[in-house]
């Protein structure tokens, strides 16, 4: 299988501060990739440095085979990768569907996901799609900085904690939303504190302490590997 994303011996800096010691992760077209671990671990900090958001930046970060470590943040994202911060960063005064038509698409016109395919994965979305975004509840503006990443054309997304604080009937719909995208050939890494979220989705999860991987661990080893994730992430 083909990687996506191959990411070597990564260390980024913010200013001063030296905060991913050697990170190396791989993930494989059509995977679902999550990073545990505890609160400022890292990360993050690890999917702001593929983007190329941190300060200086040195190693390997490989998308769909080519080197971006040297790459600016607009051509990084034209290799097809999204980013949904945890911040969402929806425009308020813009409706829900004016929010989906803005984002500029990337180079491969045809992998941008049309508006009908998106309202049928986010009902929610078509009825308020002339609501302001101020005026949507945090589950339906997480779904719809979701959705926005789908408009570009991205094929690699990278998710941070999109489940934080949300109702558990939102959180339901997110999962579905990860396994619709899954079977759609989405790869998708995403940073997770909701372990009983992340657990049933995804492929292989990367356990991250004081910016370095520490575990490894894939889906089928996650029961026997409970003991060292408790330890770790005390979940």
């Amino acid at each position: 299988m083909a990687a996506a994303l191959e990411i070597s011996d990564l260390q980024a800096w913010y200013g001063e501060s030296h905060i991913l010691h050697g990170i190396n992760v791989s993930v494989n077209e059509g995977e679902v990739v999550t990073l545990l671990g505890r609160n400022g671990a890292g990360r993050t900090t690890t999917l702001r440095a593929i983007m190329g958001l941190t300060g200086r930046r040195t190693g390997s970060i490989r998308i769909h085979g080519v080197e971006s470590i040297a790459l600016p943040t607009h051509k990084i994202a034209h290799l097809g990768v999204g980013y949904c911060p945890e911040e969402r960063g929806i425009f308020s005064s813009l409706s829900t569907e004016e929010n989906l038509m803005l984002p500029p698409m990337l180079a491969d016109r045809s992998a941008a996901m049309p508006l009908d395919e998106i309202y049928a994965m986010f009902p929610n979305l078509l009825e308020r799609r002339h609501s302001q975004g101020t005026r949507l509840s945090g589950g339906e503006q997480q779904m719809l900085a979701v959705a926005r990443i789908l408009r570009t054309g991205a094929r690699l997304l990278l998710l941070d904690e999109i489940s934080e604080g949300l109702a558990p009937v939102i959180v339901q719909a997110l999962a579905r939303m990860i396994t619709t995208l899954k079977a759609k050939g989405y790869t998708i890494v995403m940073v997770e504190q909701n372990f009983r979220f992340a657990a049933p989705l995804a492929d292989r999860f990367y356990v991250i302490e004081h910016g370095q991987v520490v575990e490894t661990i894939a889906a089928p080893e996650l029961n026997s590997k409970m003991p060292v994730l408790n330890e770790l992430l005390g979940v």
